[in-house]
């Protein structure tokens, strides 16, 4: 019993604590308080001798100690074996993030920030153009997909387009309210 508690950490000192608010004459109140303090006790003593095993290592040198220098070695091999595996993990997922990342982005449209299914060209919110870079016309910088001010000099990344006039078919610059053809108001 005292063995379950300590492996239960927090859990145990809960336990500890509520063990206060039980019959203090109830035997299993008693027996519950010895088994903690004992099991206390005893990870103290763990915890000493880890102290004095690294204290004794530093001050012998780890091969004075024979067939446990043997299995230690083991274990720091075995240790640096798993700790690569572990940075040759981290980095294989890093890598599928990333690649997961830049999926998105290239569905991602540039005029209107939707997220379009993989294989389409053009977003199909807008009808913009998918996987053209975000280039802010002030400063030059690479902004990334749907991003409408530029993260470097904060100039909008909004690019106007021709108005053509329903009504004639002409073309006018960006940002003309009338056509210069017929007079039509610009949608």
């Amino acid at each position: 019993m005292a063995d379950l508690f300590s492996g239960l950490g927090n859990l145990g000192g809960l336990m500890k604590g509520l063990s206060g608010f039980m019959p203090q004459d109830d035997p299993n109140t008693q027996l519950f308080k010895l088994q903690s303090e004992v099991s206390d006790l005893k990870k103290q003593e763990t915890d000493l001798y880890i102290e004095i095993g690294k204290k004794a290592v530093e001050q012998y040198g780890i091969e004075s100690f024979g067939e446990i220098a043997e299995r230690m070695k083991l274990i720091q091999l075995n240790l640096t074996s798993a700790e690569a595996k572990l940075k040759d993990a981290q980095g294989i997922k890093e890598q599928k993030e990333q690649a997961e990342k830049q999926a998105t982005a290239e569905r991602t449209c540039p005029e209107c920030g939707h997220i379009n299914p993989e294989g389409t060209k053009f977003c199909q919110e807008c009808g913009g153009r998918l996987g053209v870079q975000n280039i802010c016309p002030s400063c030059g910088e690479k902004n990334g997909p749907g991003v409408k001010f530029c993260s470097h000099c904060g100039a909008s990344l909004k690019t106007e387009t021709a108005a053509k006039c329903n009504a004639c078919g002409m073309e006018n610059p960006p940002g003309t309210k009338f056509c210069g053809g017929c007079g039509g108001k610009l949608i």
